[in-house]
């Protein structure tokens, strides 16, 4: 008898295992990037670019962004383990994290700060993150089961009133583990509950109310048997008449099931609203909630123009691809209405054919509102739109969107630059001028066009800048043959461009022929095209009813507690207010100084030029748009709608009405106070008042119709008058481009302005002396100009002092003299009485 055994191999004992680090981006101002430990059983999980959620400090939790990962422990301190990893993909790309390390270093901040600009809030956890129902739920039935854990979640949100909601730390409370942020992950992914970071950031959906025919009644002999109860209920009859047109039952089934809208069965004069409840509440309709999307995609849309380029356009077109075959970057310099966004659309196009994605940048959220829906058109579910009036949720869609490649266009603001692209083929910057794509605060104080030109050059995209009225510096780039150029000298069309008058309002007030802030031509130019059944866009830089008001006796002004600026008075809302912080109080009976009632308002802005015109045109339909009657989300879309339909027949307006709109009907533009724009104490004054008087006469006269626009001032004999008249940009440009040599200004030199801060006034001088003796030091006395107070010199309690900055644009000099700033700034605050200034840095000011 023989035996024989199976000889088991032991197993390898582990003795290479490997300890990972993760060097992570907290949303936080820190100068360096934190390490920490990985768990080795999660070893293979950790991705770069994925969000993991860490403890920092005693008791904070918190996300934060996996930028590098390695086998190298922090000398300095114990590495502390990673709690949870939240993706098992990237949600910030590899071109992401490239382009915010070159933000952080060119714009003198932090890599946290650039995250916290950069991710969504919903993407951004903390221990004080908050969960709450997602209105879905209920409403539809849920296919997902839920583990014992989200049962708890969901049991703890349902017993509480409605609308609770719960922060983290109450879900770790409930559940009594640490590693709770995958049930989270999990029932957000089964829309079973959403997160957002503050109160105001509650999502709010869309509800539309539906109904259908009760399933009893879907039968022929029931239905024909209900159809005689109600022979004696004529308007409960007629409701149900509607809806059997609408919902043919009996050819599909299905198609009852999915409803209609209950607006449309009252919608008709003779139908009755009351009439469609008794049917509700008799069971005979079922209402139910569905969510829709505030911004529907046409699902059918053809990928085709709707319209043809003129021989201009086409033209243009292609000497842009022509020069975009030598040059990275091209300037279309097209005069307004030259009808630059049909050529975008063709260049959109081709670059979507080869595969590629397309970043479609624009300065304001109220010209994003009307270029979506001709994108739309065209693009249909490819087209993704990005701004701040988006709620936090939404904006995570298109994030996650352009992702997964849903979207391959995006149209968006400033904020669109911190999009996950990777694959970007082209990059339109529309309006590459205006001021709206710089961020003041908080760091980073970024410019978007800038930002977006990098972005592009680090993945091989080209970038088409356009605008009538081109930046210095961009037009000088051109000249200088590291821009490629191309000129629409033409109006789209038959359109020709408008006649500009000069109106002198010093002459008016001495004549006395003012009517309130109007002289004489501009109202009979504005009878005679309400007359003529044309519209209207007044200008004014400056909101409410009026910039301050004051006692005529004791001659008090009414002054902001916190900056050193005067209140502006509200008479919609009776308040006065703080353009700078916010703060607010009533409107004073009597002066609280002296007794006196004797107060007045001085000056205007656009509610009282409202107004007035209420007032003085009683049959015109006037609105107005500025920051106080925008800040609802669907505002913008409301009031250019409105414009659009002819509803409202005078828009009056502050920069807002300057910036690319589009409407056929507009024939007189009015500006009602040039002189405030131009004498700003600003070297880049001269150029924004020439870029604004041609933008907003741009928006007359723009399909056929003469356009006309009436500029009143009180001196006209302005040299900058006579280049907009002619617009002559070229001789605009060689005038401002002589000033800016001279004087040693951009796009010669780089500028960068350091603004001290301090609750203290006398600290922030200090520190301000200190800093400059420091940076002179280093830099040289000619490079150094200040320290000054501006002229708002105190904001949000804070008394404000500025040193402006002169450097050559070498790429050497610009980095190592970023360097000794920031070594002189540590120096600053590195001094016992300076430790609560606050030092920023804004590269590129603008």
């Amino acid at each position: 008898m023989s035996l024989s055994f199976d000889f088991v191999q032991p197993e390898p004992v582990a003795t290479d295992r490997v300890t990972l680090f993760a060097d992570v981006i907290l949303p936080l101002p820190l100068p360096k990037l934190y390490t920490y430990r990985v768990p080795y059983e999660l070893n293979d999980h950790v991705v770069i670019g994925g969000r993991v959620i860490v403890q920092f400090g005693a008791k904070k939790t918190l996300s934060c962004i996996v930028a590098a990962v390695h086998e190298t422990p922090p000398k300095e301190y114990q590495a502390k383990y990673i709690l949870e990893f939240i993706d098992d993909a990237p949600v910030v790309t590899q071109p992401q994290l490239k382009l915010f390390r070159w933000m952080a270093d060119y714009y003198m901040c932090t890599l946290g700060e650039v995250i916290n600009a950069a991710l969504p809030a919903a993407l951004k956890l903390s221990s004080e993150s908050r969960i709450q129902f997602h209105p879905a739920f209920g409403v539809e039935e849920n296919p997902y089961p839920l583990s014992e854990q989200e049962e708890r979640i969901v049991e703890a949100l349902r017993t509480g009133e409605e609308g609770k909601s719960m922060t983290f730390t109450e879900v770790g409370e409930l559940l009594g583990i640490s590693s709770f942020h995958r049930v989270i992950k999990s029932l957000m992914q089964k829309e079973v509950i959403f997160l957002f970071e503050h109160l105001s950031d509650k999502y709010s959906p869309k509800v539309v109310k539906k109904v259908r025919l009760a399933h009893t009644f879907v039968a022929e002999a029931a239905l024909e048997e209900l159809f005689q109860r109600l022979a004696t209920k004529p308007k409960q009859l007629d409701v149900l008449m509607r809806f059997l047109q609408k919902v043919p039952i009996y050819q599909n089934e299905h198609a009852n099931h999915q409803g209609i809208e209950k607006a449309y069965l009252s919608s008709a004069p003779h139908l009755s609203a009351s009439a469609v409840n008794t049917l509700i509440k008799n069971g005979i309709l079922e209402q139910f909630d569905v969510i829709v999307s505030r911004f529907p995609l046409d699902h059918t849309a053809e990928t085709r123009l709707n319209f043809t380029l003129s021989e201009a356009q086409n033209t243009a077109r292609g000497e842009i691809l022509q020069q975009f075959a030598e040059k990275d970057i091209v300037l279309l310099h097209g005069v307004t209405g030259a009808g630059k966004t049909e050529i975008y659309i063709d260049l959109i196009q081709q670059a979507m054919q080869g595969g590629g994605q397309v970043l479609y940048l624009l300065p304001e959220i109220a010209l994003t509102a009307q270029i979506v829906t001709r994108l739309m058109r065209v693009f249909g579910t490819r087209l993704g739109v990005y701004h701040s009036k988006f709620s936090d949720n939404e904006r995570v869609e298109v994030w996650n969107g352009v992702l997964s490649g849903r979207f391959q266009v995006v149209v968006g603001v400033r904020s669109a630059v911190f999009l996950p692209f990777d694959n970007l083929a082209l990059v339109i910057v529309d309006e590459e001028h205006e001021s709206s794509y710089k961020q003041y605060d908080p760091a980073p104080r970024y410019n978007a066009r800038e930002v977006a030109l990098m972005m592009a050059n680090f993945q091989g995209a080209k970038t088409l800048l356009g605008s009538a009225t081109p930046a210095v510096e961009t037009y000088y780039q051109t000249r200088a043959g590291r821009y490629g150029l191309v000129e629409l000298t033409k109006r789209y069309g038959e359109a020709g461009l408008p006649e500009i008058e000069l109106v002198d309002t010093r002459k008016s007030r001495e004549q006395k022929t003012m009517l309130n802030h109007f002289t004489p031509e501009l109202m009979q130019e504005m009878e005679r095209k309400l007359g003529a059944q044309e519209q209207v866009i007044l200008f004014q830089n400056r909101r409410g009813y009026s910039p301050f008001i004051n006692c005529l006796d004791c001659g008090w002004i009414p002054k902001c507690k916190s900056c050193a600026v005067s209140l502006s008075y509200h008479k919609h809302v009776h308040e006065l207010r703080c353009h700078y912080c916010g703060y607010h109080e009533r409107m004073p009976v009597e002066c609280p100084a002296c007794g006196s009632r004797n107060l007045k308002t001085v000056g205007f802005g656009t509610e009282k030029l409202e107004d007035d015109l209420k007032i003085m045109l009683p049959e015109a339909q006037v609105q107005r748009m500025d920051l106080d009657t925008t800040r609802a989300k669907n505002s913008y879309q409301q009031i250019i709608s409105d414009f659009e339909q002819q509803k409202t027949n005078i828009l009056v307006g502050t920069q807002m009405v300057t910036k690319g709109l589009d409407f056929a009907n507009v024939s007189l533009v009015g500006i009602i106070n040039a002189d405030s724009i131009i004498h700003y104490p600003d070297f880049r004054a001269h150029e924004r008042a020439y870029q604004m008087f041609v933008q907003v006469s741009g928006r007359a006269g723009r399909k056929g119709k003469k356009g006309k626009v009436i500029i009143q001032t009180g001196d006209p004999l302005q040299v900058i008058f006579d280049k907009v008249i002619r617009n002559d940009y070229l001789e605009f440009y060689e005038y401002e481009i002589t000033q800016r040599r001279e004087h040693g200004y951009p796009p010669f030199m780089r500028v960068i302005r350091l603004t001290v801060k301090h609750v203290d006034q006398l600290l922030s001088e200090q520190a301000a002396i200190l800093l400059t003796q420091e940076l002179v030091d280093r830099l040289g006395r000619e490079a150094v100009l200040g320290p000054e107070a501006p002229y708002i010199f105190r904001i949000r309690n804070f008394y404000l002092q500025e040193i402006t900055i002169k450097l050559s644009r070498e790429h050497t000099v610009l980095k190592s003299a970023k360097s000794d700033i920031r070594d002189a700034i540590n120096i600053v605050k590195d001094q016992k009485e300076f430790k609560q200034a606050r030092i920023a840095a804004d590269v590129d000011p603008m």
